[in-house]
């Protein structure tokens, strides 16, 4: 299994685990889909109820939540558009840095991509949500959720380029 993390964060924000599609070469899509989790915990505490007289059942303390947001403990932040834009300026320079570092070949490349994929941001702002990672870094990457044509299958975009893949 590949596990990607935040070059900036290293936090975990993803899995292969999940359906993962690139796109533009610039940022991947990854399926998601609401599941049912268990809140809390049952703790038995070897109490007979009947006995103490409490023989009601607690609430079955389920709720729906989104499987990649669930398994990554990523947070829901939000954004005006202007606070967005000011954030993803000083993301793409910090990616931009660790690029012309690690992979100076693929800066103008990322520049290009990330701007004409930023405009598409821009254009559908009110349609996103805003997750960060499990840190809650402020430098660390915003992940968006959005939906897809059908208004009911949800999936995350993260940039491509601000990942590192990580085999377990």
């Amino acid at each position: 299994m590949i596990i990607y993390k935040d070059v900036l964060s290293g936090d975990e924000m993803f899995s292969d685990a999940f359906p993962v599609k690139l796109v533009d070469d610039i940022v991947y899509e990854v399926d998601c889909a609401m599941i049912q989790q268990r809140k809390g915990v049952d703790v038995d505490i070897g109490a007979n109820a009947s006995a103490e007289g409490g023989d009601e059942e607690l609430e079955d303390g389920v709720e729906i939540v989104n499987n990649v947001v669930a398994s990554f403990q990523l947070s829901q932040t939000s954004f005006d558009k202007k606070g967005y834009l000011t954030y993803l300026k000083g993301y793409m320079k910090s990616i931009k840095a660790e690029l012309s570092e690690k992979a100076p070949g693929e800066v103008t490349a990322f520049e290009k991509g990330a701007s004409a994929f930023a405009k598409k941001i821009v254009a559908n702002f009110k349609d996103y949500e805003f997750l960060t990672g499990a840190s809650m870094n402020p430098d660390g990457m915003i992940a968006l959720l959005n939906y897809r044509e059908d208004g009911t299958t949800p999936y995350l975009t993260f940039w491509k380029h601000g990942l590192t893949e990580e085999k377990v």
